[in-house]
């Protein structure tokens, strides 16, 4: 009875919960429908980063590749034009309807200005029209197939400008590559690509100039296809792109050529040969070297490090330790230098890639469990990968702490001073050394390790420095005032704080502090009246520089105004000596010329004139000076 009842009980749950997930799903249902139709169409805008732009890239790779692949393919091959020409009529013109929509959401793909999407439609059309990227894609969906009514209907070659679109596919190829995982397999991967569509076409032109000369001529061209082991279409292509093949990668002997067009067509296609083996090598060179790079950007440099152990002539044992060493980092993928790693990147990314990577093990810490979380991802970012070998020392006893570790896997033994004797192992997610980096006041160890730790086998350990955490506990008080309390009841579970009377010390401290107080307030208060005394001085002596200075203006006016007169009385010397001189010429005509004397006497009396002017101008300058001697004298 018991059992039918809990079988009862059971089987209800399990209805239940499937009624309730075909709810949830109904109601999920319903939301993405009134989603879908909040969507307003005329609207719609193409994100460039999101996801369906590059959906999109990666369809149209498919019709640009089939135009490239199949209208040389059925221009060469008339078999193959005929016997499926309603299937490529038809692909044709899928085709087209994909460049169509290609270039609708050409019409409406934003752009970034100031770092913000533009969703103006109108701007958007502007933009798209006057890039170079409309015209080419205008070209290549003119409507070249009216040609099929002049030449007819087996004439593919007429859709030629469908080529013209291949930018689009380079624009998904280079997104694809920076996107994926393995860019150097992706690299090698299109390499292929275009070297088969090369091999294609010279295949193609091959069969046509075979066709041309005349199946069987010769050896060099195509095999006479009344042979019936060379006429079926299948034997036709395979052959061609065999024999194109051999030219171009110049593997494997090829009969020799025999009419000038053979002769031409092959130099031409030992020219591309040596360009393609020439861009073969070099990309597989590039490959090599960039997975060399990144070897070197992973791993510490192993060449460099052997090299100077030799150089110093260190012992065998000792090598044998550090190859040892660097061969577990390689084999097992270990990355001691994830903060070079990810210095590139804002501080934004790497510090939610570390609190991705670190922070499980960083909350596993006693002390830090129940802390802030700006605290954690601020201290993920200080964590520092190490990786010790079996039989190693972490840390032995007495040695000063300056660093925690955690365990991120491996197991490490507390040993005796022996190094034999085991007291307890410590496994993934473990930890030890946290008290020694806390400033704990009564800690009888003095931040001293106080256990010795070794390396059972290879063992990942995060590090956390001192210094590092004391930098961030600075920006966080109450998170390590939290840290002290957590640090004060683990040391006094071990017996390792030393007890003191917390009352007297507290009551100790706060006197401290009063006198403290009281003697940075005297020093306040000495600096401010010395301060005032200084800020009355300086309006005293303000106060006497803007009288000196409203004297000395006074005095300044008053020599302006008589350098004035002065002047203005030497001007009307000046204009009666004139008007004296005139009449003095008028009466001269008029007299005997036996009268020198009167012209060298008035001369003479002009220039004293002139003299006494030039004195008065003198002793002008004189007062001035004086006045000028006397104002500093007074200053």
């Amino acid at each position: 009875m018991n059992t039918n009842r809990w079988a009862r009980l059971f089987a209800w749950q399990r209805i239940s919960k499937n009624v309730e997930e075909g709810q949830n799903k109904g109601q999920a249902l319903n939301d993405k429908k009134e989603e879908t139709k909040k969507i307003n169409w005329k609207e719609w805008i193409v994100d460039p980063s999101e996801d369906f732009y590059y959906t999109w890239l990666q369809i149209m790779i498919l019709p640009i590749c089939y135009n490239w692949v199949i209208i040389i393919c059925r221009t060469c091959f008339f078999d193959i034009e005929k016997k499926f020409f309603a299937v490529w009529l038809t692909l044709d013109y899928i085709c087209d309807l994909f460049y169509v929509v290609d270039t609708v959401i050409g019409f409406r793909t934003g752009f970034l200005e100031q770092g913000i999407l533009v969703r103006d439609l109108s701007r958007l059309k502007t933009r798209y029209m006057r890039s170079s990227r409309f015209k080419w894609d205008i070209a290549s969906m003119l409507p070249t197939d009216l040609l099929y009514l002049q030449l007819g209907v087996n004439t593919p070659i007429v859709r030629i400008n469908r080529f013209l679109r291949t930018g689009r596919m380079n624009e998904a190829l280079d997104r694809m590559e920076t996107r994926t995982s393995y860019p150097n397999t992706f690299r090698v991967a299109k390499l292929m690509l275009y070297i088969f569509v090369l091999i294609h076409w010279n295949a193609c032109i091959y069969f046509s100039l075979s066709s041309y000369i005349g199946f069987g001529a010769d050896p060099w061209v195509y095999p006479n296809i009344s042979d019936p082991d060379f006429a079926s279409t299948r034997r036709q292509y395979f052959y061609s792109f065999w024999f194109s093949t051999l030219i171009l990668t110049t593997v494997g002997d090829t009969p020799r050529p025999e009419c000038e067009e053979e002769y031409l067509f092959l130099i031409a296609d030992m020219l591309i040969a040596v360009l393609v083996f020439a861009s073969v090598v070099g990309s597989m060179g590039d490959v090599i070297s960039s997975l060399r790079d990144r070897d070197n950007v992973f791993f510490p440099n192993h060449e460099l490090v052997k090299g100077y152990l030799r150089s110093r002539r260190i012992s065998k044992e000792l090598q044998k330790r550090v190859n040892d060493w660097y061969q577990h980092l390689h084999l097992n993928k270990k990355i001691t230098r994830e903060n070079e790693i990810l210095q590139h990147l804002p501080i934004t990314l790497q510090t939610a890639t570390a609190v991705s990577v670190h922070l499980p093990t960083l909350s596993k810490v006693t002390i830090f469990q129940n802390c802030e979380n700006s605290l954690l991802e601020q201290l993920v970012l200080k964590l520092r990968p190490q990786v010790y070998s079996p039989g190693e020392y972490v840390c032995k006893k007495g040695d000063v702490g300056h660093e925690m570790y955690i365990i991120k896997e491996g197991k490490l033994a507390v040993v005796a001073d022996d190094g034999v004797t085991q007291f307890a192992v410590l496994g993934d997610g473990n930890f030890f050394g946290e008290i020694s980096i806390l400033n704990i006041k009564g800690n009888k160890s003095g931040n001293r390790r106080t256990a010795n730790i070794r390396s059972i086998g290879y063992s990942d350990l995060f590090s956390l420095s001192k210094e590092d955490l004391t930098e961030t506990l600075l920006e966080f008080p109450a998170a390590k005032h939290l840290l002290e309390e957590k640090g004060r009841q683990i040391l006094t579970k071990m017996g390792m704080l030393q007890e003191t009377d917390e009352g007297e010390g507290e009551v100790e401290k706060t006197e401290d502090k009063v006198k403290r107080l009281d003697a940075t307030l005297e020093t306040l208060q000495t600096k401010l009246a010395r301060l005032i005394a200084e800020l009355e001085s300086s309006a005293r002596k303000m106060m006497q520089r803007v009288e000196q200075l409203e004297l000395q203006t006074e005095e300044w006016e008053g020599i302006v105004a008589e350098g004035a007169q002065e002047e203005i009385e030497n001007q009307q010397k000046v204009k009666e000596r004139e008007i004296g001189d005139g009449e003095g010429e008028g009466e001269k005509k008029n007299k005997d010329e036996d009268e020198p004397t009167v012209e060298g006497e008035r001369g003479v009396g002009d220039g004293g004139e002139e003299s006494l002017g030039e004195k008065d101008k003198d002793i002008g300058r004189k007062q001035i000076n004086d006045s000028e001697e006397e104002d500093t004298g007074k200053e």
